[in-house]
C-alpha cells in the first residue's frame, strides 16, 4: 500500500509519501481502506519528537472509510465506518479495534466522519465526562474557532450551557454562529479580567492561556487542559480545580457525536481538503496554529 511515513523527526520535510507493508488485523480488528483522514496537532507535535514512538511510523489518528476485512464483531466487510486508528491513518489502509470506532452514518461524507473522532470525543469528554457540565452553567471555551473548540462551543450549547468562546477577532462571528453567547478577543481584551463566574473553563491552546483562564472560574469550578500542565496549585488557591485531559476512545461517543452532526445539530468546519500527498502542506497550515476547523487528506 501507499503510505506517509517518517524514518526520523523533524520539519514537514520528513513526511514521505511511500510503499509500506499492509497491516493484517487481529482478533477483535478491523481492516479499513481509507478515505479521508485528518490532521490533528497531536501529529505534528509528534512529528517533530515531542512524544516517544517507534520508527518508521504512519502518523493520523483519524480516519473513515470501509471495512475492507474483519476479525470483529459488530463490523462486516463492506460496510463504511471512521474512528480512531491508533496504528496510523496516513495510509491506504488502517488498522483498527471494534471498540474505538463506529458505522459511519450515509448522511456523513467520509470527509466529516474523518474530522470527528478525535477532536469530537475530546470535546465531549472534557466538557462532560471531566467538567460535569450541565444546563445552566457558564463554559468558557478557549481557541473556540479550532478543531477541537469549534465543536465544545456547539456541544456546550446543546447541553444548554451559556458558551463564552475566545480566540483573534477574524473568528468572532464565525464563533458566535456556532451558538456562542459571548465571545472575548484575546488581541483586546484580556480574558481573565472580562471574564468571571466560569463553571467549566476548556483549554485548547496552552501556553500563558492555561494560567490565565483560572481567574475566570468560580469556586468549585474546573479547568480542563489539553495543552499544557494543568495549574493545579492556582487553581486549588481560587477553590477550583485544573486538570489535564488525554482522550480515551469510544465507539459509543463516536456514534452519539456523528448522529448529532448527520442530524444537523452541530456542523462540523473543515477549513481545507487536501490530498494524501500534499501532507507536508497540511502539517505546515496545522502547524501555524490559525487554522479553522479541521484540515482533512483524501486518500
Amino acid at each position: 500500500m501507499q503510505a506517509v511515513l517518517i524514518h526520523e523527526t523533524g520539519g514537514p520535510d520528513v513526511l514521505h509519501y511511500e510503499e509500506a507493508e499492509r497491516p493484517e488485523p487481529g482478533d477483535g480488528q478491523v481492516l479499513i481502506r481509507v478515505h479521508a483522514a485528518a490532521v490533528n496537532p497531536t501529529d505534528w507535535k509528534s512529528r517533530r519528537g515531542l512524544s516517544e514512538m517507534r520508527l518508521p511510523a504512519v502518523l493520523g489518528r483519524d480516519a473513515s472509510g470501509t471495512v475492507e476485512v474483519s476479525r470483529a464483531e459488530g463490523f462486516a466487510e463492506g460496510e463504511d465506518v471512521f474512528g480512531y486508528v491508533p496504528g496510523g491513518g496516513y495510509a491506504e489502509f488502517a488498522l483498527a479495534s471494534a471498540d474505538t470506532i463506529a458505522n459511519k452514518p450515509a448522511a456523513l461524507s467520509h470527509e466529516q466522519a474523518a474530522a470527528l473522532p478525535v477532536a469530537g470525543m475530546t470535546a465531549w469528554q472534557a466538557l462532560f465526562d471531566r467538567g460535569g457540565l450541565t444546563r445552566g452553567q457558564t463554559a468558557l471555551i478557549a481557541g473556540a474557532a479550532g478543531g477541537v473548540g469549534h465543536l465544545a462551543v456547539q456541544f456546550a450549547k446543546l447541553a444548554g450551557a451559556r458558551v463564552i468562546g475566545t480566540g483573534s477577532s477574524r473568528n468572532r462571528d464565525f464563533v458566535l454562529g456556532l451558538g456562542a453567547d459571548e465571545y472575548v478577543d484575546y488581541t483586546e481584551q484580556d480574558v481573565s479580567q472580562a471574564v468571571s463566574g466560569v463553571d467549566v473553563a476548556f483549554d485548547t491552546v496552552g501556553g500563558d492561556t492555561t494560567e490565565s483562564l483560572v481567574p475566570t472560574l468560580r469556586e468549585g469550578g474546573v479547568l480542563i487542559t489539553i495543552a499544557s500542565a494543568p495549574p493545579e496549585e492556582a487553581a486549588r488557591a481560587r477553590g477550583a480545580s485544573a486538570q489535564l485531559l488525554v482522550m480515551s476512545p469510544s465507539s459509543e461517543q463516536l456514534t452519539r457525536i456523528a448522529e448529532l452532526v448527520a442530524g444537523g445539530e452541530v456542523r462540523v468546519e473543515i477549513s481545507e481538503v487536501l490530498p494524501l500527498t500534499d501532507v507536508q502542506r497540511a502539517h505546515e497550515l496545522s502547524e501555524s496554529g490559525h487554522t479553522r476547523g479541521k484540515i482533512v487528506l483524501t486518500v
